[in-house]
């Protein structure tokens, strides 16, 4: 069962909240952090990517930029660009997209579900990046940024955030930086507050969505401060984290594609002859072709598109990995015919989210950047929720969830 718990949150006032929200860490760089921040002191990027504050090329991990998002995080609360509320509460933070809204809960997360697997995850994290997260989460004594769950949709939980949304939101505005609108309402009715808590307690799992570093990072962090403590009871702030619960209902996951930058010393005709041995591949023409169903695919090699269709007895839709059109790709394209035995490593292959459009592709292509392409129909959320369930790991770079949760709405403080 699910332990949630209300918090007071560390949020900006009304007037400046777009001034101080700011993208992931994650989806930008160094360099564009600064261009983003350039001239607003007030940017959450001077938090969650310090080294803007230093010389261009410092080292994002060198002790002196930790140290820098601690003081800055001070003195954005001394400058009362961030005020921490009086009382325990939950928000709805909303994201509109292509017309499209979803609704998610802003909660703090128990540590103890991440250590026993209630809270599941679908992909492998690597431990240098887990120990960037732990050592900001560390020295801030909070969790800056939220991280991504999903859950089994529920329609009390429906009922109550479409009472809430009726009410005028705390913020509201379309940002800059992605062009997506940010919704965001304070919970404070306490019955309200309680029955939330108790629905997601009858709720089996969460599922994390994005953010798997994040959700590592900040459970590791408060089971560190458990350890730590002698007179530990389990009421302390730290044994949670903070997340944003949508329902997996109102979640799309969109495709996440593959460019590639040689064919393994192929000619384009033995490239497209050895694809036929285990694809249908069918000639569409210059015109951008998109995948349109599972274990379709559509490839791009010089100035042509093509339709692949994986013959059948080459998956297996009783295998929740197996059935994955990343898992037939990697294992039949990838691997087989053009030698990319790692997808963590390899420098021969790069990842663009579906975000970018299929022209990207075909641009970095036509560029001479890239030899070939290859788009994939996307995931769906039943798989991802399989996979998690039986305990599998996706494959590298198979989900890609959009729009991203905008950080510096709220803020978890560990203490």
């Amino acid at each position: 069962m699910a332990t949630i718990k209300p918090f007071k949150g560390i949020r900006p006032p009304k007037n400046i909240v777009e001034k101080v929200a700011s993208r992931p860490y994650d989806v930008l760089n160094s360099e564009e952090a600064r261009v983003e921040a350039e001239g607003n002191p007030m940017s959450l990027y001077h938090i969650i990517k310090p080294e803007i504050d230093f010389e261009p090329g410092t080292d994002e991990h060198e002790e002196k930029v930790y140290l820098k998002a601690v003081e800055n995080f001070n003195q954005f609360k001394k400058n009362g660009w961030l005020l921490q509320d009086e009382t325990e509460k939950y928000y709805v933070y909303a994201q509109t997209m292509n017309g499209k809204t979803q609704y998610g809960l802003v909660v703090c997360a128990y540590v103890e579900d991440y250590m026993e697997a209630r809270i599941k995850k679908h992909e492998l994290t690597r431990k240098d990046k887990e120990e960037d997260r732990m050592k900001h989460v560390r020295i801030n004594n909070a969790n800056i940024e939220p991280v991504f769950f999903a859950y089994p949709h529920q329609q009390e939980l429906d009922d109550i955030i479409s009472s809430i949304i009726k009410n005028k939101p705390e913020y509201d505005f379309v940002a800059q930086g992605d062009g997506f609108g940010h919704h965001f309402w304070v919970i404070d009715n306490v019955d309200t507050i309680k029955r939330i808590t108790e629905i997601f307690a009858e709720i089996p799992a969460l599922y994390i969505a994005d953010g798997h570093h994040r959700s590592a990072a900040a459970a590791l962090v408060g089971n560190e401060k458990r350890l730590q403590n002698p007179n530990h009871t389990g009421n302390e702030e730290y044994n949670y984290f903070m997340a944003v619960c949508f329902p997996d209902n109102q979640l799309t996951i969109i495709d996440y594609n593959r460019v590639v930058k040689d064919l393994n010393n192929l000619t384009d005709e033995e490239f497209l002859n050895a694809l036929s041995k285990n694809f249908e591949v069918k000639k569409v023409g210059t015109e951008i072709y998109k995948p349109n169903k599972l274990h379709n695919f559509s490839l791009y090699l010089s100035g042509i598109w093509y339709d692949l269709t994986a013959k059948p007895g080459t998956y297996n839709d009783n295998d929740p990995i197996g059935v994955l059109d990343v898992t037939i790709s990697s294992n039949l394209i990838l691997d087989e015919i053009l030698g990319i035995k790692d997808l963590r490593t390899d420098k021969r292959i790069d990842f663009v989210g579906g975000i970018r459009g299929l022209q990207e592709l075909q641009d970095r292509v036509d560029s001479g950047e890239m030899r070939v392409a290859l788009a994939l129909y996307p995931v769906s959320m039943k798989q991802l929720i399989d996979i998690a369930d039986t305990g599998n790991i996706m494959p590298p770079k198979t989900t890609w969830f959009e729009p991203k949760l905008r950080s510096g709405l709220v803020i978890h403080a560990l203490e």
